[in-house]
């Protein structure tokens, strides 16, 4: 081969392997970075009867009790929680995800799924139908009966709202387990597996997440969605926008729902406590030092269940929203 023609060749070459070599390092700096949910909090007006219907009726079992550190407290931008009670259940089948309940006084005028924030924890579970049944006479008010989703007819879900104004969406893939995209219930009740965020703007709000946790999303959808458009009083053909982001680990995703700013609003909270409802979600992430990201407070260790020594922060979100991350064991 003549000599003229080595170099274009290695030229290429070169080129080749500084654009295989960019991929990777562009590969590596855009791995997701919420692998997985760990946690969904609760503020209650009582924590024994909180206890008693989430073993009642979801068969879950208290893992911890405990006491909030102010210090704990102060990275939720939450002082008034330090000292409060709280506990943290979880499914026999997933005892490693909890909802945790947590002391505080109720928000006059808070009406769930009217307000942006967290609106809806998913639990997965076995045979929506059956355990829709089981909750004939709770605490829990039904306001969703089973129903399949209309773009995938074996999902199936009901949902409820609980006494403390958190709402739960209680679903089940009743097609074929081993291919599908919902985690397995391991008992009649599983784990937490979705979490739902509401906004004023959700391309914002997908957009948002996506930048900042390096997550993959597809654009969302104009669907109806029956809980909410009656909790806002909205016509049977009225539509909201609906998204999704899939974390690292299988079966852990956030739901984004677009809420039109006429029928919803910022939600009411007493300074220094947590929002009503559903507070706060917890996510594990690799690293905190590779976020940038707006920390109430600056990561710290804590002790229990939820952190075993772990580093964790919190940071408010764009609607408000609380975010807790819990560095994974490194």
């Amino acid at each position: 081969m003549p000599m003229k023609r080595l170099y274009p060749m290695n030229c290429w070459l070169r080129q080749t392997i500084a654009l295989l070599l960019l991929g990777i390092a562009l590969t590596a700096a855009a791995e997701p970075q919420l692998q997985r949910i760990s946690m969904a909090t609760v503020p209650t007006s009582d924590l024994e009867a909180f206890e008693q219907r989430y073993s009642r009726w979801l068969g879950y079992r208290v893992r911890e009790r405990g006491q909030i550190s102010k210090a704990l407290a102060e990275s939720w931008g939450a002082p008034q929680l330090a000292d409060r009670r709280y506990i943290l259940m979880s499914a026999n089948g997933h005892p490693e995800v909890y909802v945790r309940a947590v002391e505080a006084p109720r928000v006059p005028g808070y009406v769930p799924m009217t307000t942006w924030g967290w609106n809806g924890i998913e639990i997965i579970v076995d045979d929506p139908v059956a355990l829709r049944e089981t909750f004939r006479g709770s605490p829990f008010r039904i306001i969703g009966e089973p129903k399949g989703l209309n773009s995938y007819p074996s999902i199936v879900a009901f949902q409820v709202v609980g006494p403390d104004d958190e709402v739960l969406y209680l679903t089940a893939e009743t097609g074929d387990r081993s291919t599908s995209t919902l985690p397995r219930p391991n008992g009649d009740v599983g784990r937490v597996f979705i979490m739902v965020l509401a906004g004023p703007d959700i391309d914002a709000l997908l957009n948002w997440y996506g930048k900042r946790f390096s997550m993959q999303h597809g654009p969302a959808r104009q669907v109806p969605v029956g809980v909410v458009q009656r909790a806002q009083g909205l016509a049977a053909d009225e539509t909201i926008g609906l998204g999704l982001i899939r974390l690292t680990e299988h079966g852990n995703l956030i739901e984004f729902d677009g809420y039109s700013p006429s029928t919803s609003g910022p939600r009411p909270f007493v300074a220094g406590e947590l929002p009503p409802g559903i507070a706060m979600t917890s996510f594990v992430v690799p690293d905190l030092d590779a976020l940038d990201l707006p920390l109430i407070a600056p990561p710290a260790r804590y002790e229990g269940g939820a952190y075993a020594g772990r580093r964790s922060a919190v940071l408010r979100g764009p609607t408000g929203e609380l975010v807790e991350l819990i560095e994974a064991a490194r």
